[in-house]
């Protein structure tokens, strides 16, 4: 009989997924993972629950021991608060720090569930691991593939695109078939109380829900500088810091004297300035080729990805279709001649052939025309003034 680790949040999908595999005969032991202190790590600023009796990973893990409990299967309870700080939430900051827009969830699956939590399974003689989420994978002449899920409205592939071959081969993720109606209705039929109509969870990965900038100032000062319109080069309003604001945003502007919607178009980091175009002018958005670095191929040879493919460039994106224009074991220079919107630096842009997720990799530069859109917004602006 094959030992299971589960990952075991206090959400209802892992539930399910630690019910169906003990249901399937499988040795199952549950874990629940603590990887954030919010005294420890300065967590006050923007923290909604900071005053409360009962923090909410506390609240988690009293949710997965009830199920646990329910299930009558054994619960471990892993701290991974050291490595989340070194691995995920640095490499966060630093991204925000040069003015980019980084994807936690993804940096959590790639450090904490699929590498310090996978490594501690293994080090403690389980032959796998499982999780909650909402995807497939299927192993083909030796090598496991990532497959999208059943529910295409939950798939979660994209967030897992980062996660290497040698555990995906050494993962199940048993509610890949179902969609979250079903889900729900199994927890309620098992009399799961702690997690039936629990909320999903929501926010930062294994943080929360925050106020983003209030959160972001515990981490990184505020700066304030001006917002201009990259049409005219005048300056129309305030920001409190470029680093707080992403490519394509329009909310949280504040320029309530112009006649809007506003939306962010491009940054000068180092001399702190927000360039936003109108509505009107949005051609200031689009892009039609980038560069992904940093990429995690989910293919034993590179010779399988065909030149013409779909790709997300953000996670609720419907797929988008690209084309490669070259290719390397860990980068890729696409082509979108329909022209995309908000393709953001930092950001990750995800590759697929029909159900199978190929991998993906950040979007390190963005082009429209063959020009870097960001420093041809930062040049436009500097001969508007200078002209």
């Amino acid at each position: 009989m094959e030992k299971v680790l589960v990952g075991l949040s206090g959400g209802v999908d892992s539930a399910i997924a630690a019910y169906i595999l003990k249901k399937q005969g499988y040795d199952v032991t549950c874990c629940f993972m603590r990887n954030w202190d919010a005294f420890a790590n300065n967590d006050i600023e923007g923290n909604p629950t900071i005053q409360n009796d009962v923090c909410p990973q506390e609240q988690d893990y009293m949710d997965a021991k009830a199920v646990a409990e329910h299930l009558d299967l054994p619960l471990l309870r892993v701290d991974f608060i050291k490595e989340y700080w070194d691995s995920v939430f640095q490499t966060f900051l630093n991204e925000y720090e040069k003015g980019r827009t980084p994807n936690p969830d993804i940096l959590c699956n790639k450090y904490i569930k699929f590498d310090a939590f996978f490594d501690y399974a293994m080090k403690h003689g389980f032959d796998k691991v499982a999780t909650g989420h909402y995807c497939s994978n299927e192993t083909k002449d030796g090598f496991t593939y990532l497959t999208r899920a059943a529910d295409q409205n939950k798939d979660q592939t994209y967030f897992l695109c980062q996660v290497p071959e040698k555990a995906l081969a050494k993962t199940l993720f048993p509610i890949g078939n179902l969609i979250k109606p079903e889900v729900r209705k199994l927890a309620d039929q098992l009399h799961l109380e702690s997690v039936a109509t629990k909320k999903d969870s929501t926010g930062i990965c294994f943080i929360g829900e925050r106020n983003f900038r209030q959160f972001l100032s515990n981490y990184l000062p505020n700066k304030e500088g001006d917002i201009v319109d990259i049409d005219t080069g005048k300056k129309i309003a305030k920001h409190c810091g470029v680093l707080y604001y992403t490519i394509g945003q329009r909310k949280g502007l504040h320029i309530d004297h112009e006649k809007g919607p506003w939306f962010v178009c491009g940054k000068d980091v180092h001399k702190n300035i927000l360039f936003v175009c109108h509505t009107d002018h949005r051609e200031w958005l689009y892009s039609d080729s980038c560069i992904v670095k940093s990429i995690n191929w989910l293919v034993p040879d590179l010779k399988e990805i065909p030149t013409k493919l779909t790709c997300k460039f953000r996670y609720r994106q419907a797929d988008q279709d690209i084309e490669i224009v070259s290719i390397d074991k860990d980068s890729a220079m696409i082509r979108y001649p329909q022209k995309i919107a908000s393709v953001t630096v930092g950001q990750e842009a995800v590759f697929y052939h029909g159900h199978i997720c190929l991998g993906g990799g950040v979007i390190e530069q963005v082009f429209a025309s063959d020009q870097d859109l960001n420093e041809k917004i930062i040049q436009t602006y500097k001969e508007k003034i200078s002209g």
